[in-house]
Formats: C-alpha cells, structure tokens, sequence
C-alpha cells in the first residue's frame, strides 16, 4: 500500500517538467521579442534624430533665406515709397501749376472782356462827343441865322419909318412890309425854339457823357485790380513753376546720385568678377567639361550629375568643394557693404521626361541648382550670397536637335553677379 501511493505521487506530478519548459521557451521568445523592439526603437530613434537634424538645418537655411527676402522687400518697399512721395508731391505740383494756369487763362479772358466793354462804352462816348459837337454846330448854325434875320427886320423897320412919312398912299406897301414884319418874328421865335431844343440836347448830351466817364473810371479802376490779382497769381505761379523745378532738379540730382552709387558699385563688383573669374581659372583650367563662356562658367550636367538625376556625382561634390573653397577666399576680399550674388543657373534640354522623379525640365533643372546650392552652403559659402536658378530647355547653347547639342545644353552655369 505505501508503494503504490508513492507510485501515484509521482505519476501525478511527471507533467510539470514539460509545464516548466514550455513556460522558460515562452519566456525567451518574449525576451527577445522584447529585444528585438528595442533594438528597432533605437535604430528608429538614431534614424528619426538625424532627419530632425536635417530638417533643423533646412528650417534654418530657409529662415536665414527668408529673412534676406524680407530685407530685400523693406529695401525696394523702402525705395517704392520713396518714389511714389516724390511721384506724388511732383503731381500735385503740376496740378496746382495746372490750376494756376487755368486761372490765369480765365483772368486773362475776363481782362480782354473788360477791355472790348471799355472800349465799346469808349465809341459811345466818342460817338456822344460827335453829336454833341454836331449840336453845337447846328445850335451855332442857328445862331447865326438868327442874327442874320433881326438885322433885315431892323433894315425893313428903318425903310417902313423913312417911307411913312413920304408914301401914305403906298398903305398897300406898308401892309404887305408889316406881313412881311410879323412873318420874320413868327421865324424868329421858331429859331429860338429851336436853340433852346438843341441847348436841352446838348445838356443831356453832357450827362450821357459824364455817365459814360464815372463807367468808363469804375472799369479801368476793376482792371487795375484784375490786374492786380493777374500780378499776384502770376507771382504764385512762378513760385509754384520754380518749387517743380526744384523738385524736378532734386529727382534729377538723386537719379544721377543713384547712378554714380550703381555705377561705382557696378564698377568694384566688375573688379572682383575679374579676380573671381582668374581664380576659378585656375582652379578649374583643364578639365574637361567645363568651359568659360562671356561673364559665366558652364559646366556640363554629366560631370555633377548621373544621367536623369539631381543627385551629385562624387566627383561633382569633388569639384563643388573645389569652387566653394575658391569662393570663400575671394569673399574675404570682397567688402562687406558690397553686395553681390553668386546664380547658379540649372539648364536642361528640350527631350521630354517620361516618367522618372521629375515631372518636366523646370523640375530637373531647378532640382540640380538647388542641390548644388545647398553643397556649397554646407561646404561654407553664406547663403546670403547665393541663389539658385531654372531654365529648362529654354535658355540652349546649341538649337539643333542631336546628341551632341543635347550633351552641351544640359549643364550648370555660375554667374557673379549684384
């Protein structure tokens, strides 16, 4: 009995070895599950912390790009107020000049009507002065008549008192004489009449005449005063003429400031393209593939870069240290307040893409500049002083449509330029 209970004791508890191991390989397998996760996590976390990196830098290079951009910006903003206050203060000088002139030209007008009045009332009364005179003749014409027939009634009064004593019985006579009496002094008062007409003409004649003086002294007493006020307008407006002038002289003087300032710099930068062109001569005399064409370096796309590509070759990325080393040796030199911009300009030809990384030519040849951009930054070059540049297939050296043509159109070329 004791020996078989010791027997089921031991049968009952055989499972547990195959429990122990099954638990210790599950265990493994998790450890190393575990393992292989942290593993993954850390190379992750390597892989994550460099693109950080790499994005940090081109967050900076970006940052560093726009800041230059927005000071360019205030610079030609700057520049644009400037010249749209000169704009519109020269306006408004022209505009007042204008009002001034329009003013002038109708003061001038009124002034020319006041004259044709004056001298219209200056007929009338020369015409007035005629009359009168006229009158005066007539009156005076009439005087003498008059005279003329009291002395034959005192000639017929001496014969009628000489005769009635000698002829009573002439008493025909006698009457037909004092007809001839009472006839003479009916026409001598007709004539005094007449005179005393004429004297009321000639008085009225006077009053028209002294009317006319009082308008014609009341008229030129305005023109004097428009002539005045043409005076004083013509005065404003020679001082409005003088201040354009001015102006127009100050636009000249800062205009031919600017261009001495341009030309001066144009000028120093000229120098320094001289020694920038010699040096790259040197560094780049030889080797094939590059060429030197007007105020630019070419260098073929199949020395930089595989053959559809915007990734540098190592000898690309050998020659771009060469030229960014070059570079920096020269800004040294150059002057900080002079500005100037090495352009890389990416160039394609005209074969179409099919396919591939990049949809057309500008995104070829924008990607080649770019990246050439960015190998002289890090290589050391101030971003400032660099930019990049596309032009496809619309900028070629040789038109024709061969291999050959293909192979020179599709290149990168540096210019130094402001």
């Amino acid at each position: 009995m004791p020996l078989r209970s010791r027997r089921r004791a031991d049968d009952a508890l055989s499972p547990w070895p195959g429990y122990v191991d099954a638990l210790s390989t599950l265990l493994m397998v998790i450890i190393f599950v575990l393992l292989v996760f942290v593993l993954a996590q850390a190379f992750l976390s390597v892989a994550l912390s460099r693109r950080d990196q790499a994005l940090d830098q081109v967050n900076r290079k970006l940052a560093a790009m726009s800041s230059l951009l927005s000071l360019e910006q205030g610079r030609a903003h700057t520049l644009s107020l400037s010249v749209a206050s000169l704009t519109g203060q020269l306006k408004d000088a022209a505009t007042a000049r204008d009002a001034l002139a329009a003013q002038l030209s109708a003061l001038q007008a009124s002034d020319a009507a006041t004259k044709a009045e004056r001298d219209k009332l200056q007929a009338e009364f020369s015409d007035s002065q005629t009359k009168l005179a006229a009158a005066v003749a007539a009156a005076q014409a009439a005087t003498g008549e008059t005279g003329l027939v009291s002395g034959k009634l005192s000639d017929t009064e001496a014969q009628l008192a000489d005769l009635a004593s000698q002829v009573r019985s002439l008493t025909a006579l006698r009457d037909q004489l004092q007809k001839q009496a009472l006839d003479a002094a009916v026409h001598a008062t007709t004539e005094a009449e007449r005179r005393a007409a004429l004297a009321a003409e000639l008085n009225k004649e006077k009053a028209l005449g002294d009317s006319a003086t009082a308008q014609i002294a009341l008229l030129n007493q305005q023109v004097d005063q428009l002539h005045a006020q043409l005076a004083a307008l013509s005065q404003a407006l020679d001082l409005q003429t003088a201040a354009g002038r001015d102006k127009d002289a100050q636009i000249a003087n800062l205009g031919q400031k600017l261009n001495a300032a341009l030309a001066a710099k144009v000028e120093e930068l000229q120098q320094y393209r001289s020694e920038f062109f010699g040096r790259l001569r040197k560094v780049l005399a030889g080797q094939k593939g590059i060429a030197i064409v007007g105020d630019r370096f070419v260098i073929q796309s199949e020395i930089l870069f595989p053959s559809g590509s915007a990734a540098l070759t190592p000898e690309g990325v050998q020659e771009m240290g060469k030229l960014a080393g070059t570079i920096l040796q020269i800004a040294k030199d150059i002057p900080p307040k002079l500005h100037w911009i090495l352009r890389v300009d990416g160039h394609a030809d005209k074969q179409k893409i099919v396919g591939g990384q990049f949809a057309s030519n500008w995104d070829l040849s924008a990607a080649r500049a770019i990246n050439v951009v960015h190998l002289l930054i890090a290589d050391g070059v101030p971003p400032e002083h660099l930019a990049a540049a596309a032009f496809s297939s619309y900028q070629p050296i040789d038109p024709a449509n061969t291999p050959a043509a293909y192979a020179k159109n599709r290149r990168i070329e540096l210019r130094l330029t402001d």
